[in-house]
């Protein structure tokens, strides 16, 4: 047989393959029963098509689908996806009575990170790694951290201090950035990378770190791309892509903090860090190697900074554009800036319920993670007049949520005081998700948000420059909310407000 009728019969028998696969999975698959497009019944292909070829447009493709089919669709052959906010907990809720959710292991692939407890998929393997973290990310924790949080917010302000006097145009999503980074990093790895004191605010970092979460679904359908890239040459991987060189090289640094602690080698740094409770903790042996907590700290640091940044920046735009918002918040401020020198505690400020206000409608316009969460039960789920088998992957997708205009109205909006008094809000509150998954660090992210939103905003008056809202406005879902190329960026002109407001600074 030749070349050409050999390549032809595996064609062929590839192809029919392919066919028997599809048909399988259309008519005789446990989800067969499903509404949803078949194309996507049949090959994880099609979300390619739309998280890859297009950049993160799978999930307009799936609001699409429910507009089309109904709250419950098949999304692809092995999972479902459901919008409707009603049903949130019965996915990601607390487990009890012996109902637990594991994540989707080929899901988790999209972190690049698969030892971490982020990619950690079966429930009690998660609690066993996240017990000895908890502590650490208690609020209690983080008041203890307010000295350090306080510290990098007024480096902040110095660099404003100066923007001010020398009429600078600051990139404040990278101003805040930076600061999220300085202080993750030095809370986890007693190591302050100084981000705040760079010229350019830590703008490759940020590049990085995006770039990281854009490949995330490419990652997702290429496991293996990540165990290449941890050894592939630096100098050529600088040459061939930079942003993939930035991207080792932040690997590379993360083992070269965690390594010296994991081998008692830190020097004279008496800072207590994450990983000196992890190395001094009763986790099995396996469970502290040094690529298991290099994965850890590439999530922390990633989660760590920009989801919270994000927020910052989409609070300090909506506050500029609505100059009577502004106003409120100046006048709350007004009541706990009395002391000169001494800033206000995180329990003063988050006492206040306009700031607060103003914090979760901050969260809710910034969407927090905005790919879906896949999850399995160990038992059937039920919905509506759908039973939905176990061990069936199925998730929401947190954007849906928070812009659902049944629970918030006028989602577009920013309107705080949707927040204030209780109105049920609470509950579609989903940024940091919901159970045993919730997110560890979001007492950290609470506090820097209120103590950072008090500094600036009572001290500082900020005025867009060559800046709209298509430079926040959701476009792509790179796992975290991404605006159009063009527009990535808010960049912003600083105005001192007085000295009588600089009682909120150290």
């Amino acid at each position: 047989m030749g070349f050409w009728e050999t390549a032809l019969t595996v064609g062929a028998i590839y192809l029919s393959y392919c066919t028997i696969v599809c048909i399988r999975r259309i008519f005789f698959h446990p989800l067969s029963g499903f509404p949803g497009p078949k194309f996507a019944a049949c090959t994880l292909w099609y979300e390619f098509y739309y998280d890859v070829v297009l950049e993160g447009k799978w999930v307009w493709r799936i609001k699409d689908m429910h507009e089309k089919y109904g709250p419950i669709v098949r999304i692809n052959p092995h999972e479902l996806h459901i919008k409707d906010p009603e049903f949130y907990d019965e996915i990601y809720g607390p487990a009890t009575g012996g109902k637990v959710r594991n994540k989707y292991s080929w899901w988790v692939n999209m972190a690049g990170a698969p030892v971490s407890i982020f990619a950690t998929t079966e429930h009690s393997h998660h609690r066993l790694r996240r017990a000895p973290l908890n502590p650490f990310f208690s609020k209690q924790a983080v008041r203890n951290l307010e000295p350090l949080i306080w510290e990098k917010v007024n480096t902040l302000v110095s660099r404003l201090d100066r923007a001010t006097k020398e009429e600078q145009v600051i990139r404040a999503d990278c101003a805040f950035m930076a600061l999220t980074m300085d202080v993750i990093c030095s809370y986890c790895f007693g190591h302050d990378p100084k981000y705040l004191q760079d010229k350019d605010l830590g703008l490759s970092w940020k590049e990085t770190i995006n770039g990281a979460w854009q490949n995330g679904a490419l990652l997702r359908a290429f496991p293996q791309m990540a165990n290449v890239m941890r050894v592939f040459p630096r100098t050529i991987a600088m040459k061939i892509d930079p942003n993939m060189g930035k991207f080792l090289a932040w690997q590379d640094s993360v083992k070269d903090m965690v390594r010296p602690i994991m081998e008692n080698n830190d020097g004279k740094n008496n800072h207590r860090t994450i990983f000196h409770t992890l190395r001094d903790s009763d986790l099995p042996p396996e469970e502290k190697s040094i690529r298991r907590l290099c994965d850890e700290g590439e999530i922390f640091t990633g989660a760590g900074s920009e989801t919270t940044a994000k927020t910052l920046t989409t609070i300090l735009f909506y506050l500029t554009t609505n100059p009577e918002i502004l106003q409120s918040l100046r006048s709350e401020l007004a009541t706990v800036a009395t002391v000169p020198n001494t800033p206000p505690s995180w329990s003063e400020l988050e006492r206040l319920p306009y700031l607060s206000a103003i914090v979760q409608e901050g969260l809710r316009l910034s969407h927090g993670i905005t790919t879906r969460l896949p999850r399995t039960a160990s038992e059937p789920l039920f919905y509506k007049n759908f039973q939905i088998p176990s061990g069936t992957p199925v998730s929401q997708t947190p954007y849906f949520v928070l812009s659902d205009e049944n629970v918030f109205f006028e989602p577009q909006n920013f309107k705080p005081e949707r927040w204030l008094g209780y109105h049920g809000l609470d509950k579609y509150q989903v940024v940091f998700g919901k159970g045993s998954r919730a997110c560890i660090g979001m007492n950290l992210a609470y506090a820097e948000l209120t103590m950072t939103c008090a500094a600036l905003f009572r001290r500082f008056r900020f005025e867009l420059f060559e800046t709209s809202f298509k430079d926040i406005e959701m476009v792509h879902d790179f796992f975290v909310a991404a605006p159009a190329e063009p527009r990535r960026g808010v960049r912003v002109r600083v105005f001192n407000v007085g000295k009588e407001c600089n009682t909120l600074s150290l």
